[in-house]
């Protein structure tokens, strides 16, 4: 059967800034490099502005716009919908696609709450038994690296898991003169860094071990708390307007954690580390051996291998580009490394490979609920001084 003779997939997405675009061009790459059961449609994107998204799906290669996501929902041609929008519209359109019986993606964090996250758990689980799918944007998970490193610890390569240690490093707002962004405003991005990319390592280090966290003990600080209002908003920089605006977000999280198997872990997520554009780093240590992977080198996985003689042993840099590697074998040759884009086409694979075998894909809304958890366990932990000991 041709690629053409498949049943097709109709995809609605809802929003085109950064994130929009980032699937838009996964949704397009995916079934010309892997051989997908179902066939995605570019059928329908999604924006407030219809200037703004006509001009948007003409550039990403979608065929028809919507100015209202209810629409997108009630179409008869969308299989699918893909919410890129942020956080506070995510339980109300998921919820409502799911009951339409439309397979959802959604991006991370699930939701700007816990009762929000619930709702939506609850809901895909009543379309899961309606054959209806649904799952979370952590597309980290899909770095051929990560995905190794995943595989290791799950064959017990580095034995019981003792100590993680995560960071996930921006700098993008570091500058107390650049305006004012949805991000910046609780009601609309539910936290600061630590939703928007400390969401991202928590997801990632209970993928990679397998195991979740049970507790935490946390700090959190925003260092700016007034910014210039923005002309223009929803992406990582604006067009500065006339005024100042609050920013009521975190700039900074830094927390401690305990794994289910008694692993002790620490974290760290800022937006003001001068020098660092997207710098995620994991290490995992464990009984019998270590990893770590540092996104800023993302087709590398270092190995430590502790049952090895001490005369020879030391950090093995596996460059993970071998066609037996996880997703690499539908690219390039051995050495030629993949990107940041290439996690987001993974996501539609696996997604759309789950559909198409009637299987709940992963991450679920049920383990988008479990980050939100520790997201929320993070900031009380935060707000109640107690929980610090002073020296």
């Amino acid at each position: 059967m041709t690629s053409s003779d498949r049943p097709t997939l109709g995809v609605g997405l809802i929003g085109h800034a950064f994130m929009g675009a980032a699937h838009s061009q996964a949704w397009r790459t995916a079934p010309h490099f892997f051989d997908l059961p179902l066939r995605p449609e570019l059928t329908v994107l999604a924006g407030r502005d219809r200037v703004r998204v006509a001009e948007a799906a003409a550039r990403l290669g979608w065929a028809d716009v919507e100015t209202d996501w209810r629409r997108v929902v009630a179409r008869s041609d969308v299989g699918l919908v893909d919410i890129c929008t942020p956080g506070d519209s995510h339980a109300e359109i998921a919820i409502a696609a799911l009951e339409a019986g439309k397979h959802v993606l959604c991006e991370k964090p699930l939701a700007n709450s816990v009762a929000e996250a619930e709702a939506m758990a609850e809901a895909a689980a009543r379309a899961a038994a309606r054959g209806v799918r649904s799952m979370v944007g952590f597309t980290y998970r899909r770095v051929p690296a990560v995905a190794l490193a995943r595989q290791l610890v799950a064959e017990g390569r580095i034995g019981r898991i003792r100590h993680v240690r995560a960071a996930y490093l921006q700098d993008w707002i570091a500058d107390p003169t650049a305006p004012m962004s949805w991000r910046l405003e609780k009601d609309k991005a539910g936290s600061g860094a630590l939703g928007d990319i400390g969401a991202h390592i928590v997801d990632l280090t209970q993928h990679i071990t397998g195991e979740q966290l049970t507790g935490v003990s946390a700090i959190m600080e925003t260092f700016v708390r007034e910014r210039p209002l923005a002309a223009s908003s929803g992406g990582l920089s604006g067009v500065a307007g006339e005024g100042m605006g609050e920013v009521t977000v975190d700039d900074a999280a830094l927390f401690l954690g305990r794994f289910s198997g008694g692993a002790v872990a620490t974290f760290e997520a800022t937006r003001f580390a001068l020098g660092r554009k997207n710098g995620i780093r994991i290490e995992v240590n464990g009984s019998e051996g270590s990893l770590a992977f540092d996104f800023e080198d993302m087709n590398v996985l270092e190995f430590f291998d502790g049952t090895e003689p001490a005369e020879t042993a030391g950090f093995r840099r596996i460059i993970v580009t071998e066609p037996d590697h996880p997703y690499v074998g539908a690219w390039w040759p051995a050495g030629h490394g993949l990107g940041y884009e290439h996690g987001f086409t993974h996501q539609v694979v696996d997604l759309v490979t789950a559909i198409a075998k009637d299987v709940d894909p992963a991450p679920s809304f049920a383990d988008g609920l479990q980050v939100q958890r520790v997201l929320a366990a993070v900031e009380r932990s935060a707000a109640n001084a107690s929980t610090f000991t002073e020296i």
